[in-house]
This record gives C-alpha cells, structure tokens and sequence, in this order.
C-alpha cells in the first residue's frame, strides 16, 4: 500500500514537467526555443554590417521613399545558402535601408525561380506561418543585452506579412502597424517588396548613433529541399536562422 502511495505522489510531481514538454511541442508556442544557437566551432568571428542611410526626403503618396531615394542607401547582395555555401544567381536578394526617427524603411529585390505563396491571409494580409511558402525576412535586434529578444519580420511575394516579437524561443504578434508595397516582375522573375516599420515598435528610444544587430534571410520553395539563404551565414547543421550569435551589424548614417 505505502509503494503504491510513493509512485502516485512521484507521478503527480511529474505531471506540470511532462504538460511543460508537451506544450512545448505545439507550433507557436515554443517557437524556437530548441534551434537558437550559440556560435558553432565553424561560424567565423567576424560578421557584415549593413547601413541605413537616413531619408531626408519627402516620401511619395503611399508613403514610401522614391525610387532615387533609395539609389542613396548602399545595396548590399546575398545569394549563398544558410552555410555560406551554394550561391544561386538565379535566387539572389538585394537589400537597402533608409532610415527616420519614426520609421525604418527596407526594401527587398529578389530574384526567383519559382513563386510559392499562400493564397489567403487575415483581412490585413497578417499570416501566420508565412515562413512556410516564399519569403524575404528581416531579424532586428536595437538591445543586444539579451541575444535570445529580438523582432521579426517577414513578406511575401503577393503581399501578405507577420511580425513577431520573439524572447527566448516564445513568440507573440507585434501589432507593429507595419506598411508593405509589393511589386512582381514576371518578365525579369524579381518581386521587390517595401517595408515601412514603426520605429517605436522596435526600440522605446531611438538613437542613431547605437549599432543593432541583424540579419537578412530568403526561403524559396513550397517542399524541402527549400532555399533557405542568409545575409550572414548561420553555420548550423540543418537550416536555422534563429541563431542570434550570427547576426550582423546594422548602423546608421547621414547622407553623403
């Protein structure tokens, strides 16, 4: 009677540990938690910087930079996978930043092979799981003082967005109020998606002169084997961009 007592008060001991392990497993709620990555014996200790050229022009009619604005804001070009390995001309991405006290401005020309996208969304375009069809994707990190808080935000090649706030492998909507402009050219194969985001929702006290870290990525396919490629390569084994050891640096500057 006294062993059957013990292995039943072992049992419910156990119970909130095996419900955590299991919840674990459910998508969304433990985003990430098993893939964020210190760095690995292979990925090199020196990282790229991108640069954010601050917009001290007046933006169009939909609120994006002109197209001469965003000639100012240095290119910056990826086409290797995760690895640093394999690059693909034919998938390659182009990034350039623009910058003001209330928004950070990106925008993503990418070339294509083939267009996988989901056909519905929210009413706002807002999907969950969007990483799974084609993608570009933007991590931001303004405070490196916790490596595993960041934001994340990503778009696809007909318009449909998420953004998320990730902490340490957990992930919740950002309710950033960002603004995208979509434009696909099927005779050049590119989609060049602008991004406009709230500066507030990135950082409680914006300063120009304070580096972030961040990455850039591009998924491309609807079934494995994918393209998934990276601005600063993550190194990992099987492909994983949540590996904040590997971001890069993004700094801001005036004009030139």
């Amino acid at each position: 009677m006294m062993v059957a007592m013990k292995w039943k008060l072992l049992l419910l001991a156990a119970l909130p540990a095996l419900a955590a392990l299991l919840l674990s497993g459910l998508p969304g709620l433990n985003y990430t938690i098993r893939s964020m990555n210190a760095a690995t014996q292979d990925n090199p200790k020196t990282t790229p910087t991108a640069v954010a050229v601050h917009l001290t022009e007046k933006t169009d009619g939909e609120g994006f930079p002109s197209q001469s604005a965003w000639q100012k804001a240095p290119a910056f070009r990826f086409d290797q996978d995760w690895k640093g390995e394999s690059p693909d001309p034919l998938r390659a991405t182009e990034v350039r930043l623009l910058w003001t006290p209330e928004t950070l401005l990106l925008r993503f020309h990418c070339n294509y092979k083939n267009i996988t996208v989901f056909p519905d969304a929210r009413a706002d375009g807002w999907r969950y799981e969007l990483w799974d069809r084609d993608v570009a994707e933007t991590f931001l990190q303004p405070d490196s003082s916790d490596p595993l808080v960041y934001r994340e935000f990503e778009v696809s090649p007909n318009g449909f967005w998420i953004d998320l706030a990730v902490s340490h492998g957990k992930i919740e909507e950002l309710h950033s109020g960002l603004r995208r402009r979509v434009v696909m050219d099927e005779k050049a194969k590119t989609w060049t998606a602008e991004l406009a985001i709230p500066m507030k929702f990135l950082t409680t006290q914006f300063d120009p002169k304070a580096p972030w870290r961040v990455n850039f990525y591009r998924i491309e396919g609807e079934k494995e084997l994918r393209f998934y490629s990276a601005w600063s390569p993550t190194y990992s084994p099987k492909p994983n961009f949540h590996v904040p050891s590997a971001f890069g640096t993004l700094v801001f500057q005036e004009p030139k």
